[in-house]
């Protein structure tokens, strides 16, 4: 191989221009996107609150079934972890089978399981073979139902939720999201970090408490999208569910935001890089400019080809791989600019980003650079609803984000319509410097001096953290 390379490239530079011009034409032209449409489907309610979405979808004989109930985060205040512990326990097997013969049954549908707990859901999935759907449906219905909870297996998931946050915590990026939520959120379970000996201590009593209290059919949604029989899903849908009791309504804690300037450090003495988040508060998803907005964060640092990754990575060389993204809940959103730099440079990195954000507020983006950033987000937009899994992260995030059914049909005509004054507009509204909140963890010995010589840092207090 390494001998056939350098004779390649020598017979093709003996070619005259005409002729590999004539072997090699020019690439067809691209066709504008096409709208993106929601796939038609079914949603209904049984009887007992569960409501139902059924979506045919793709050509593939796969379909995935989805069960989302809202129990998360948000339903043990004070009890942070205790609702990821008690997802683990779920898949540790039911009333009738264990562990091993869940998992059994789910390869044996052509599937892998997968119980998650969020900040307001625990999801239970299976991607399976379409003629198993009626065989997914029942094991999803027995698993969110009668849970069996063995009592041998709480140490031992116990042990392993309590591996997993050491290591996360053994990660700068892990803590400056911690030190971002505490300080944004303070006593609420957005700004929560979990607490080693608080989990070692949850019982296998207050494991079922948690379940009992926050399962139920009024709280859950299940989604099927794939190839499948509609009267065969159906039947099985009834016979996993319908004896489902409804449960207790859900009460979220209001998340009341602490408004910036802030700027907050977690010393990590001798570090080699320093982990940088600036965010501002943005409107929800449901706001009109959602879509300017989206394009805007692409523009300024979302996209690899990013103002500020130029900037920083390729320009400067300060960090490997910078980053920004909007992060929506349902009551409250935040852009967020992320990046690992090295330590001597901190200063200069932050100054870089300001810089980055100004010039977008000075001055509108060129028509190529602005047609350029709108259409790869519309074209990645398209790209993810083009497969069932990628559809239904689509459709579960617009229904936990409360937004209509129709919203994502006309997303691709928004993101295309996004012009240059809009996205200079945003940035202006969205991304005043004087009230960002800054999150800094490295070296303060290091890091400090360079933050104090920062003109946007003058006057404001440092206040230093640790986590957790």
């Amino acid at each position: 191989m390494r001998t056939l390379i350098p004779l390649l490239a020598t017979a093709l530079a003996l070619i005259p221009v005409p002729i590999l011009a004539q072997a090699f034409p020019p690439a067809p032209p691209i066709d504008d996107l096409k709208p993106f449409h929601s796939p038609a489907g079914e949603t209904y309610t049984l009887p007992n609150g569960m409501a139902v979405t059924l979506i045919q979808y793709g050509i593939a004989p796969k379909v995935i079934v989805g069960l989302k109930i809202g129990a998360g985060e948000l339903d043990a205040p004070g009890a942070i972890a205790l609702g990821a512990l008690t997802a683990e326990m779920i898949k540790q097997g039911t009333t009738s089978r264990n562990a091993l013969q869940v998992a059994q049954a789910a390869a044996g549908m052509g599937g892998d399981l997968g119980v998650d707990e969020g900040m307001r859901t625990t999801s239970l999935t299976l991607d399976v073979l379409s003629d198993r759907a009626g065989e997914a449906i029942a094991l999803i219905g027995d698993l969110a139902r009668h849970p069996g909870f063995p009592a041998d297996a709480l140490e031992r998931v116990k042990a392993n939720q309590l591996r997993n946050l050491s290591v996360a915590l053994s990660d700068a990026n892990t803590i400056a999201d911690y030190a971002a939520g505490r300080a944004t959120y303070p006593g609420h379970p957005y700004g929560a970090i979990p607490d080693p000996a608080q989990i070692a201590r949850y019982s296998l009593d207050q494991v079922k408490a948690f379940h009992t209290a926050n399962s139920g059919a009024a709280r859950a949604h299940l989604y099927l999208i794939g190839r499948f029989d509609p009267a065969t899903a159906k039947a099985a849908i009834d016979a996993a569910f319908a004896g489902w009791a409804p449960g207790t309504a859900r009460h979220e804690p209001a998340a009341t935001p602490v408004p910036g300037p802030q700027v907050v450090l977690v010393d990590r003495p001798g570090a080699p890089q320093s982990t940088l988040r600036v965010s501002f508060p943005v409107p929800l998803k449901t706001d009109a400019q959602e879509a300017t907005l989206e394009v805007t964060d692409a523009l300024l640092g979302g996209a690899f080809s990013s103002r500020i990754t130029k900037n920083i990575r390729e320009n400067k060389g300060y960090t490997y791989s910078p980053f920004s993204y909007l992060d929506f809940k349902p009551d409250v959103a935040r852009w967020v600019e992320g990046a690992d730099v090295t330590t001597a440079v901190t200063g200069a990195s932050l100054h870089e980003i300001w810089a980055e954000i100004r010039g977008l507020q000075a001055a509108p983006p060129g028509a190529d650079e602005t047609a350029g950033i709108r259409t790869y987000q519309a074209g990645l937009f398209t790209l993810l609803g083009s497969n069932p899994s990628g559809l239904f992260d689509l459709i579960t995030q617009r229904d936990t984000l409360h937004l209509p059914a129709d919203w994502f049909d006309g997303y691709v005509q928004r993101l295309l319509a996004v012009t240059p004054a809009d996205i200079t507009a945003t940035a202006i509204a969205r991304f005043p410097i004087p009230t960002q909140t800054l999150i800094v963890v490295g070296d303060l010995k290091t890091v400090v001096p360079q933050l104090q010589a920062q003109p946007e840092l003058k006057g404001l207090a440092f206040r230093t953290v640790t986590v957790p």
